[in-house]
């Protein structure tokens, strides 16, 4: 199981920016996929997921990320709009074949395979 994200930058606040998460090494069809991000000095928290169609986000990005995935490419992708500096981290592309009342809860540690993340910067 490995999992690439990519995608990230340093952008002014109001920008956008679209993250990926290139999963290869098993199948993900009915996987539990979700992002998270780390901050300096803080817990890594949960940003949003997507578990058989159904999504789930962070109230702190609510309608301004989307989580899309393309089972037929393996590939999931964060469109992030309206940055804020507070969305300034470390992006972790998070995958786990776990029962949904699980994945909705979106907590780290319910989560076996991680990639190794991508930075995104906000500057204000």
């Amino acid at each position: 199981v490995q999992l690439v994200e990519s995608g990230g930058d340093s952008v002014q606040a109001g920008g956008s920016l679209n993250l990926s998460c290139q999963a290869s090494g098993a199948s993900y069809s009915g996987s539990c996929m979700a992002w998270f991000r780390q901050a300096p000095g803080k817990e890594r928290e949960g940003v949003a997921r997507i578990d058989d169609g159904v999504t789930m986000y962070a109230d702190s990005v609510k309608d301004r990320f989307t989580i899309f995935r393309d089972n037929a490419k393996d590939l999931l992708s964060l469109q992030m709009n309206s940055l804020k500096p507070e969305d300034t981290g470390m992006y972790y592309c998070a995958a786990e074949w776990t029962p949904s009342w699980r994945c909705g809860r979106l907590k780290s540690r319910d989560f076996e395979y991680w990639g190794p993340g991508t930075q995104v910067t906000v500057a204000s």
